[in-house]
């Protein structure tokens, strides 16, 4: 039987990432129609939601893929959008990283925007609790939204087309971003970031195959580093 205090912090997990299921929801049903309008069939689209489980990536590789972009725009493109997936792995690594291997494996899966987001603030809400307290509530908060991802973007495929365009899913990206990302820019730095890399992506959205994309990410790092560095002098 679980510890009582590990269950509490898996159910507390399990409430605060029940939320982000009205983002899932739409999110992962409007890739599933966008994936088979692409071309793909039910099963190449719900696998592609298991391997890669990255909205934002998966969108992005769809969009070229469909403008038949060259395979390694696609994959480039893709890995910038997941670039930040490498700081949230540094940034959890000292409150999971001494878990037993098969565990960290299971957190580096679900390690996606909203199970990072969740966890990072309850680590720094909570910071005394236990290895196993921490890694019982990003399981709880992983429970209403990696699943439901999966059963939603099935949902889409299987509608397909009979879903109308009009019907403005699309909104769903853009506020699901806004709504992770705006409480953590919480210095000068990561504001600077975000505004530079916006102005260029907005400054280069003519650039074929999504190159934009890249460019901003590349700028916006740039432009939070440098400001980083003028903060620490």
């Amino acid at each position: 039987m679980p510890h009582a205090s590990t269950r509490s912090a898996f159910l507390r997990g399990l409430r605060d990432g029940f939320p982000f299921l009205m983002v899932i929801a739409p999110f992962a049903t409007l890739f599933g129609v966008i994936a088979t309008e692409a071309g793909l069939d039910i099963f190449e689209t719900l696998s592609f939601s298991v391997v890669v489980i990255a909205g934002a990536a998966q969108f992005t590789a769809i969009q070229l893929m469909s403008e038949n972009a060259p395979t390694l725009v696609v994959l480039v493109s893709a890995l910038a959008v997941n670039l930040r997936m490498a700081m949230y792995s540094a940034s959890i690594t000292p409150h999971l990283g001494r878990l037993p291997l098969w565990k960290r494996a299971l957190v580096a899966y679900f390690l996606v925007d909203q199970t990072y987001a969740s966890a990072a603030f309850d680590f720094e809400k909570h910071p005394d609790q236990t290895l196993a307290e921490k890694f019982a509530y990003f399981m709880g908060v992983v429970v209403p939204i990696c699943p439901p991802w999966y059963v939603f973007t099935l949902a889409g495929a299987w509608v397909g087309e009979a879903i109308p365009q009009e019907l403005g899913l699309d909104f769903v990206l853009p506020i699901a971003f806004i709504a992770m990302i705006a409480p953590a820019l919480r210095t000068g730095a990561h504001r600077g970031a975000a505004l530079t890399a916006t102005l260029v992506a907005l400054a280069c959205a003519g650039l074929p195959w999504n190159l934009g994309l890249i460019v901003a990410a590349l700028a916006g790092m740039i432009a939070g580093a440098e400001l980083e560095r003028r903060a620490l002098q």
